[in-house]
């Protein structure tokens, strides 16, 4: 029952610790250069891909966020019913929980971002609301940061049409491709 409630109020937390635990891990092996480890994600892994990035920048060369979470606040007032009662079950009450639902939320991160990032998102998301992909690439694009995004037209929570389920993998090994490859960066 512990593991089960893990998250409980800390989404972003723990979990995050577990990817910077096996980024280092992969270090540990000698076999991956610690400056060019990407992170991905759809969906509540599209979250903890914006985690990563904004709470650990040092860690994350690169990274594709597939219609994740940017903002518990926002994704509560734009998604469905059944949604927000399950968000609610994680997070606790919105009005006697805000300070719960700031930290858990990689917009108060975003701005610590580093690695170069490429969003996909449906343009019709009932569970994550394109709203959230978009202030994404706001934010970041007004600090500056390498940020592209890339819009599916009548795709919802993750991509079922062929073609753009084959796109969006294009995109993701091409933006790995041109930011993990090739020779480590000095510092």
């Amino acid at each position: 029952m512990g593991f089960q409630r893990a998250n409980y109020q800390d989404l972003g937390g723990g979990d995050l610790q577990d990817e910077v635990y096996a980024a280092k891990f992969l270090e540990d092996t000698g076999y991956v250069d610690s400056k060019k480890i990407g992170i991905t994600g759809g969906s509540y892994g599209g979250f903890m891909t914006l985690m990563a990035i904004g709470k650990t920048p040092d860690i994350w060369a690169a990274a594709v966020e597939l219609f994740g979470i940017i903002n518990w606040t926002t994704m509560l007032q734009h998604s469905d019913a059944q949604l927000q009662q399950y968000e609610k079950s994680l997070l606790g009450d919105p009005a006697k929980d805000k300070k719960v639902y700031e930290a858990t939320s990689p917009i108060a991160y975003i701005h610590e971002v580093k690695a170069p990032l490429l969003v996909l998102q449906g343009d019709n998301d009932p569970r994550v609301p394109k709203e959230e992909a978009v202030q994404v690439v706001e934010l970041l694009k007004k600090d500056g940061k390498i940020v592209e995004a890339h819009y599916y037209p009548n795709e919802g929570h993750g991509f079922v049409k062929r073609e753009n389920q084959i796109d969006s993998i294009r995109r993701t090994v091409d933006w790995f491709d041109k930011y993990l490859k090739g020779p480590t960066p000095k510092p």
